[in-house]
């Protein structure tokens, strides 16, 4: 489990969090614009939605080592091809090719490896492995800041293939050894064809708390400097608070680690959801004090900390555990297209008003429905069957 979880932070850190530190590199040395620039991450993140249904069903199937091999493989050579483009479009296929490699080794298809070799303990698994994932950002902005400042951004980014040849790599190839066996749905009469799981509101209100919750977590990335700038914050808090929330996801993650054994799961699911939006709604008051933004921070971090605990084992709680590798794939693309999509609408409400006050009140709204939706998806599946007859 160690060793998984150093290649998560090592996949997460570089794939994820590295792309607003080479922002500006693609702009000064390709003659790009901003847009033009940032387009290169949206394809990539499309790109995983894409084939995170296929990816899920080749971990259904039992193919999990396969997968992360090839995509420690993808990101190695994706990054080395990064360190030699000269035009937008070579820039676009670098990242259309991590992109592929972020469906193959980030959370979704980890988690779904967990899911399938500890189903009688897998919550507890999944806290386990993202402890090391919640550090990513404070590991690898700082280190990879240190890289380009050595080696410039394009022996930095060939730094980073070697990360994932040389590390990932032999951790997946040997720690995903000794599957369990492929899920043999059609030889079981009592087994539901995977259609017919999204004829029932516990997978919808899943996913749309699934996809919800990604674009509101995807648009505060993109803005929150922007927005603790607007407060007339001292700078050095705008960078500190960012900073200390992969902090506090990981602070979140061992409150939930330490106390699972003792607390009604779905209690806990319940109300962990409710963090964000509440979180969401101190930074709507617009107040300009550096305590509240600490505030917002505490609970952000812990929020986006437990809540991804709870997404990655909702819909095997809550609707099929055996096939919940492939239900998630289901929502690659929605999730995908709501996460490239929200910081460009985040930005459009500003632009309207000149200020982030209307753009997070729309998102405290779409937190607080998408947690009435997990709520309803719960006490559905809960539900006791009646019988008749």
């Amino acid at each position: 489990m160690l060793w998984l979880s150093v290649a998560q932070l090592i996949s997460w850190g570089t794939l994820f969090y590295t792309f607003s530190l080479l922002l500006a590199f693609f702009e000064n040395d390709l003659s790009l614009s901003r847009v033009d620039a940032a387009l290169a991450f949206s394809l990539a993140l499309l790109m995983e939605g894409l084939l995170s249904f296929v990816v899920g069903r080749l971990i259904d199937a039992g193919r999990a080592r396969v997968v992360m091999c090839v995509g420690s493989m993808l990101a190695s050579a994706g990054f080395v091809a990064l360190a030699f483009v000269h035009s937008r479009w070579q820039l676009y296929a670098a990242w259309t090719a991590l992109g592929v490699a972020m469906s193959g080794v980030l959370y979704q298809p980890a988690f779904s490896v967990l899911i399938r070799r500890y189903p009688l303990d897998f919550r507890r698994a999944i806290i386990t492995l993202t402890f090391l994932g919640g550090l990513a950002s404070t590991v690898f902005i700082p280190l990879g800041a240190w890289l380009i400042s050595a080696f410039g951004w394009r022996g930095a980014v060939a730094a980073l293939g070697a990360l994932h040849l040389f590390i990932c790599l032999p951790i997946h190839a040997y720690w995903l050894r000794g599957e369990p066996p492929a899920q043999t749905h059609g030889s079981d009469p009592s087994a539901k064809k995977l259609i017919e799981y999204t004829h029932h509101f516990p997978f919808w209100g899943l996913a749309a708390f699934f996809v919800l919750f990604s674009g509101i977590t995807t648009a505060m990335a993109g803005h929150l400097v922007s927005i603790l700038r607007e407060r007339n914050l001292p700078e050095a808090w705008v960078i500190a608070i960012p900073a200390s929330i992969g902090i506090l996801q990981v602070a979140g993650r061992l409150v939930l680690f330490f106390t699972e054994k003792h607390i009604n799961v779905h209690k806990a699911n319940r109300w962990i959801p409710t963090l964000l939006p509440a979180a969401l709604f101190v930074l709507a008051l617009g107040l300009q004090s550096p305590w509240v933004a600490i505030f917002f921070a505490l609970l952000y971090g812990m929020a986006n900390g437990m809540i991804t605990i709870v997404k990655a084992t909702a819909m095997a709680t809550y609707v099929s555990r055996e096939r919940a590798a492939s239900l998630n794939g289901l929502l690659g693309l929605p999730t995908a297209i709501a996460r490239a999509a929200a910081p460009s609408l985040l930005a459009l409400l500003w632009a309207a008003t000149s200020n982030y006050l209307l753009g997070l009140a729309v998102l405290c709204a779409l937190g607080a429905l998408a947690v009435v939706a997990f709520w309803l998806a719960q006490r559905r599946a809960l539900a006791p069957v009646s019988f008749h007859g």
